[in-house]
């Protein structure tokens, strides 16, 4: 994989409804896939942007695989012409959430960005740096994770944000709402987890 494959930002068109997934993709698996379709749906997205990170700050990324291969891995996962897989963090430099936010928001002042969490991540967004700024930036879709939904709506963040959290029928116009703006989706009822296959690949081995 060429750097500048790598790092390339995917095309992109003023109005562009855009979702970003944030994550180590560590591995990445088709509960990733299948979120990012159900977004595409629920949220009435063109696209979704993968933003594989260089390491998490808030996880011990020593034994994290390298970003080229976790790329071409996403990539097979991916595998849908809406979803792209990139590593732009890397190519900007950014570490945190609420610097590729602000970043992208400064490139492309004319795309629509959403940013997309399981309600797992819900549950410590508070431990996010800036997390209210994040929210103040771009607009919110949590999509219900089995077993999390109770911890992630009782959770520090979802209580802050709660009279800005907008009904599920209105997903369609997430984005054309003011910020803060939220929503909490279900339907998608995956159990998989990164951390769940990590571990298991750990006892298989």
């Amino acid at each position: 994989m060429s750097s500048n494959e790598r790092i390339a930002f995917p095309p992109v068109a003023d109005g562009l409804r855009i979702g970003l997934l944030g994550g180590s993709f560590n591995p990445p698996h088709d509960a990733h896939r299948a979120l990012s379709l159900f977004a595409l749906k629920r949220l009435r997205l063109d696209r979704v942007w993968w933003l594989v990170s260089p390491g998490n700050p808030l996880k011990d990324t020593r034994d994290l695989p390298s970003l080229d291969k976790r790329l071409r891995a996403a990539r097979a996962v991916a595998d849908h012409p809406a979803i792209h897989v990139t590593g732009i963090e890397a190519a900007i430099k950014t570490r945190y959430t609420i610097d590729t936010i602000t970043e992208l928001r400064r490139r492309f002042p004319n795309v629509r960005f959403v940013w997309l969490m399981g309600a797992d991540n819900l549950s410590q967004f508070h431990r996010w740096r800036d997390w209210q700024s994040i929210a103040r930036q771009v607009p919110l879709a949590i999509v219900d994770r089995p077993s999390n939904s109770l911890r992630a709506l009782a959770s520090p963040a979802a209580q802050a944000l709660a009279r800005y959290r907008h009904p599920e029928n209105a997903a369609p116009n997430l984005l054309d709402f003011g910020t803060p703006a939220w929503v909490f989706l279900h339907g998608l009822k995956s159990p998989l987890s990164s951390t769940e296959l990590r571990s298991h690949t750990k006892r298989s081995s």
